[in-house]
Formats: structure tokens, C-alpha cells, sequence
């Protein structure tokens, strides 16, 4: 057997694996009351059993099962349709369900654009004309590859890290408590792994992701816990929390664009949620132009001893 074709088998084995995880999570989480059916004290299956999803999909309940168990089948749009909808799924995890079953067409990832290209200085520009909104792009893998100087005194920790060590995800997972930036880290971390998944699922045979992902598996626990859920999302507009360098808390609205140029990242701007954000994002911005991201981590810390 080549090369070629032995790296292929092992990416349809890959893909099979986060297919059968996928469809089985989903199915666990649904109620039989969700969809109409008597639940009973006798249940044994947490949510619906099998042959349950099968009927409501219209399939063999064999068949289904040899989905779940990652085999060597090849489902048509059809009959993927059929189980989204008898799972349950939003338009987020079906398109993430035919990435996983292999259908032609299904939307991939644009191509790789990591770091931000010399020529990139017109978005540079973009990201400087925001201020003083907090502007950052970032990657789908949450590399952070540009901001502006209100996203730096937004979050002074992160523009102290190298270059290479921006990743929101990786700062988030292994900050501890005293640097961690967002004051709902929860909800906020658990959506972000949501994009993620979605994002793992359009280059399942990418080693980079791979060794990304095996990187924050290693690194954390909690990753550990909420990547084992299989859960996908998109990215949405919403509005979280912010804990600063000194201690106060800046609620801003977060809106995400993509753009023709950099298809794999999206530009985040962040819109404060009231007048008092708006007067905290001020005074930081000033403060960060006067000393710096280390001026401003270390001006925190003293008014935090002093407390």
C-alpha cells in the first residue's frame, strides 16, 4: 500500500471516528419528550435510543448503527438531511455533519492565511481608523495576527505574549485566575470551542490542527472536558465582559466581518454596551499610549496590592 494511499485511509478512519462521536452526542442529548415519544422510568439510554432516530429519519436501524460505529459507509445528502432533522440539529451542526460524511461539495476551509501577509498594511490601517473601538483579527484557530492600540489596552497580557503565542483559546485555557480577561469565562470559553470544533471539522487531515488541538488537550483538562461534547457553533454577534488590567469590568458588544482578502480570519470589533464602558476604554487607551501594555499590567497590579 503507497503512502498516499495509507495517509488517505487513516483520514477516512479520522473523519468516520468524529462521525459516529457526533451523531451519538446528538442523540444523547435529545429527550424522547423533545420529539413527542413516552419517556417511562424503564429507560436505560440517556436520550433516544437508535432505532428510535432511525424511524424518525427513515432508515435501517442497522444501518444507522453502522453510521455510528464509524464504518465504511457513504451516506447520500438525502438521508443526512433526514437525520439532521431527526436529531434535532440547527443549520450550524448539519453543515458540520456533511462535512464529517465526506459529501461532495460540502463547504471546506478557505486557504490558510497565517501570519497577516506584508501586504496587509490596508487592514492595519482599518483596525488604527477604529479606535477607540477595540479591533483585532483574528484566525480561525483564535491566532490573534493584528490589533489596534484600544484592543491592546483592552487586553494589555495578550500584546506582551510573542507574536506567536497570540492565541486567545491557549491564553484563556492557561491564564491564571488573577490574568484571565473575561469575567463569564464559561459561557464564553464553551462558544468559542464550539467554533472551533465547526472550524476542526472543515480540516480534519490538517496536522497543524491536529497538533493544535492535541497542544490544548495536553494543556488542559477543561479543554478536554468541553471538546469531548462535540458541539459546534457559528459565530455570532454578542455581548460579554471584560475584566481589566486594574480590576474594572467594560461590557461590550462583540461583531465579527470577514473579509474578501483574509477569508480564514475575521475582523472583531468591539462596541461598548453603555457610557460607562465607553469612559473605561477611554481612560485605558490614554493610559496605554502614555506607558505601555507592561505600564498598564503593572499599574493594575499595584492598585490590586493596595486593595
Amino acid at each position: 500500500m503507497s503512502a498516499i494511499t495509507t495517509r488517505s485511509a487513516s483520514a477516512a478512519a479520522s473523519r468516520r471516528g468524529e462521525l459516529a462521536a457526533f451523531l451519538r452526542l446528538r442523540r444523547e442529548r435529545i429527550t424522547p419528550e423533545d420529539v413527542g415519544l413516552p419517556g417511562g422510568p424503564r429507560r436505560r439510554t440517556p436520550g433516544l435510543r437508535r432505532e428510535e432516530v432511525a424511524q424518525r429519519a427513515g432508515v435501517g436501524v442497522a444501518w444507522y448503527t453502522w453510521l455510528e460505529q464509524g464504518r465504511a459507509i457513504n451516506p447520500s445528502v438525502q438521508v443526512l438531511d433526514a437525520i439532521a432533522r431527526a436529531l434535532l440539529l440547527g443549520p450550524e451542526e448539519r453543515a458540520h455533519l456533511h462535512r464529517l460524511a465526506g459529501v461532495p461539495g460540502a463547504v471546506g476551509c478557505p486557504p490558510a492565511r497565517h501570519p497577516l501577509p506584508p501586504e496587509a498594511g490596508a487592514m492595519q490601517t482599518i483596525l488604527d481608523s477604529l479606535s477607540p473601538l477595540p479591533a483585532g483579527v483574528v484566525s480561525a484557530g483564535y491566532d490573534v495576527l493584528a490589533f489596534n492600540d484600544a484592543y491592546a489596552a483592552l487586553d494589555p497580557r495578550m500584546v506582551l505574549l510573542s507574536p506567536p503565542d497570540r492565541n486567545v483559546l491557549w491564553r484563556l485555557f492557561t491564564a491564571d485566575e488573577v490574568s484571565q480577561p473575561l469575567v463569564d469565562w464559561e459561557r464564553e470559553v464553551s462558544f468559542m470551542v464550539g467554533q472551533l470544533r465547526a472550524e476542526f471539522g472543515r480540516r480534519l487531515t490538517d496536522p497543524r490542527w491536529r497538533a493544535y488541538i492535541r497542544k490544548l488537550s495536553e494543556a488542559s483538562p477543561l479543554f478536554v472536558e468541553l471538546w469531548a461534547r462535540h458541539e459546534v457553533s457559528a459565530p455570532a454577534t454578542h455581548r460579554k465582559q471584560f475584566r481589566t488590567a486594574d480590576g474594572r469590568t467594560v461590557t461590550i458588544t462583540a461583531t465579527g466581518f470577514t473579509t474578501t482578502d483574509f477569508p480564514d480570519a475575521k475582523l472583531w470589533v468591539y462596541t461598548p454596551a453603555d457610557q460607562d464602558a465607553v469612559r473605561v476604554i477611554g481612560e485605558l487607551l490614554d493610559r496605554y499610549r502614555e506607558i505601555g501594555a507592561a505600564g498598564l499590567v503593572a499599574e493594575g497590579a499595584g492598585r490590586r496590592t493596595e486593595s
